[in-house]
């Protein structure tokens, strides 16, 4: 039987995570997705996770062209927790597509622990999008036809893991997201603040590099929106946790670490927060 310190130290294991091109599962092994030469990787003297640049998305329509990003540069630092807030079709959500490798910029590269993620093959964006990356939607996006442990196992198994660390890893984030008990159920029988967390376990299952949250709260009454907001801020400082955030809420927003405002395709400004 485990002592409660070694339980501690398993809960803080199933967030943290080792600074190598892998992703470890919990006394499992190391998988490699960095598998990329160094043309494809640039050397940076700053602790930038995330860099974008000259990021450019124009959509060919029969109206003509339209541009929704314009020239887009910024970084994120390793653990920073930043905020992406605009108007409706100020292009932020197609920008967050970008940076998570869902969307192909017409112009632009996006760097991510300094590897060019579009100058690889598509098989290889697909497995470093699992890998590296964490996405939390704002409608959740959980199978309902099964439980809450296997949606948050998915990652991993498509990842090629298997195993009682997987299982195990599972359940120990959701012990840290208060809802190990909830492992068993299928997600409709749980609360939208519920489910949300299951979304938050599951980005979080292949130590992901970074999290992408689009709207989180978004669906949520503001009490339940405050405690899952803060349940990613809970990650962010006390894991190191780098996560980007789309939303409205201005609030929220002036609560990150930094909040960057895009408008008609451009960014109109960085705040430090």
């Amino acid at each position: 039987m485990y002592s409660s310190k070694a339980n501690e130290m398993n809960d803080q294991n199933a967030i943290t995570k080792s600074d190598k091109h892998t992703v470890s599962i919990q006394n499992g092994q190391e998988y490699d997705y960095s598998n990329t030469t160094r043309d494809n990787i640039e050397e940076s003297n700053n602790n930038s996770i995330l860099k974008a640049v000259n990021i450019s998305k124009v959509y060919e329509l029969p109206a003509g062209d339209t541009a929704v990003l314009k020239n887009i540069n910024f970084s994120v630092k390793k653990g920073e927790f930043v905020s992406i807030v605009g108007p409706s079709g100020s292009g932020k959500s197609t920008l967050l597509n970008i940076i998570g490798a869902l969307d192909r910029p017409t112009a632009g590269k996006i760097y991510l622990k300094g590897i060019d993620i579009f100058s690889l093959s598509d098989r290889k964006i697909a497995k470093m999008r699992n890998q590296m990356i964490g996405f939390i939607f704002q409608s959740y996006n959980l199978i309902n036809r099964t439980t809450v442990l296997s949606n948050v196992e998915i990652p991993a198994i498509i990842a090629g893991m298997d195993g009682k660390a997987v299982t195990q890893r599972a359940l120990n984030l959701l012990k840290i997201l208060g809802i190990r008990d909830k492992a068993s159920l299928k997600p409709l029988s749980l609360s939208g603040g519920q489910q949300q967390r299951v979304a938050i376990a599951r980005a979080l299952m292949n130590n992901p590099a970074m999290i992408l949250a689009d709207e989180p709260t978004g669906n949520l009454d503001t009490k339940t929106g405050e405690d899952v907001f803060r349940l990613l801020k809970m990650i962010s400082s006390k894991y190191n946790r780098t996560i980007v955030m789309v939303t409205h809420n201005p609030d929220l927003a002036q609560e990150t670490d930094k909040t960057i405002y895009v408008r008609d395709g451009k960014i109109e400004k960085e705040i430090i927060n």
